[in-house]
């Protein structure tokens, strides 16, 4: 009996020994951490932290934001009638061009990032129907004035993309084997459908017979080699105030326009009537900076604003 109780105080005193023990530990432990921590310049581990996630930002595409983008080959809608659709007539008052005063305009080039090139893109086939329509002097949507041939057409409202069309020059390919080379002057409403090319009569009489009516092409932007130096004109009414600015004679489509402003270069936004509007007379009068699809940038100084007056410069886009 007393070997049994011998025993069991035995057995208490060793769980009192190990549970001492290993409080001393842990005191010491702690009591070392505290130590090391109030040591200057020793930094203490606090253990893993959570990883710092990498953050990169991609290069935003040169051009205008919001812009749809092109099909590459949008099918004609056979709702059109035999007929074609009649495009707009437009009509402008234009005074005979007076030249720059001699040695005050200056022009450069410069080659950039090209901007987005809209629904009508280079190297780029395209499929539709061809109609005709009668074009009067050549004058259309675009408000360019009177052509000085007919080889000209109008461009279906969806490719027309708020006149970034304009002046844009067009192989028409008929399934018949013939081509022509068209300036686009003019819009063609609805019904005329993606792709489709409403042609002056004496350009779609170069391809077939004006009974034909409707006639399946293709066409492709193209760079004339044989052209002259563009020109600028100055809207009706604008003034130092309020101004409307016109690229005439470009080989290549215009992308944008820009003007000289205190705090750089300011984009004007472009109409329907194919001008470039500054709705607060910021950069009237200055240097105008022009940008073709292709990101070759023209930059023409010295015009003054002149109301409804071509006014030529020295520069062209590089031919593509």
């Amino acid at each position: 009996m007393n070997t049994t109780r011998q025993i069991a105080r035995q057995r208490r005193r060793r769980r009192r020994l190990v549970l001492g023990a290993t409080v001393a530990l842990a005191s010491a432990g702690v009591l070392a951490y505290l130590v090391m921590a109030l040591i200057p310049g020793h930094k203490v581990d606090a253990g893993p932290a959570a990883a710092t996630p990498l953050v990169t930002t991609q290069p935003k595409a040169a051009g205008t934001a919001g812009t749809a983008s092109p099909s590459a080959t949008p099918s004609p809608s056979a709702s059109p009638s035999a007929s074609g659709s009649a495009s707009p007539k437009a009509t402008t008052t234009t005074k005979a061009a007076k030249p720059s005063p001699k040695g005050t305009q200056k022009s450069s080039r410069t080659s950039t990032t090209p901007p987005s090139a809209g629904r009508i893109r280079p190297n780029t086939s395209y499929q539709g129907v061809a109609t005709a329509y009668e074009a009067g002097v050549g004058d259309g949507a675009c408000l360019f004035g009177p052509s000085p041939d007919m080889m000209i057409a109008a461009m279906n409202t969806t490719d027309y993309e708020t006149s970034r069309a304009c002046g844009a020059y067009v192989l028409v390919h008929a399934a018949n084997g013939k081509s022509i080379t068209v300036r686009i002057t003019n819009e063609c409403p609805l019904p005329c459908a993606p792709g489709q090319i409403d042609l002056s009569q004496q350009a779609f009489a170069k391809l077939a017979d004006l009974k034909v009516g409707r006639l399946p092409i293709t066409w492709s932007l193209v760079s004339p080699s044989s052209i002259g130096t563009m020109s600028i004109r100055y809207k009706t009414g604008s003034s130092a105030y309020w101004c409307g600015i016109q690229v005439i004679g470009h080989r290549n489509p215009v992308a944008r326009l820009e003007v000289s402003t205190g705090n750089g270069w300011r984009q004007l936004p472009r109409t329907s009537f194919n001008y470039f509007i500054s709705a607060d007379g910021s950069g009237c009068g200055k240097a105008i900076r022009v940008t073709d699809i292709y990101g070759e940038q023209l930059t023409v100084s010295g015009l003054a604003v002149l109301a409804n007056v071509v006014q030529p410069t020295r520069v062209q886009f590089a031919q593509h």
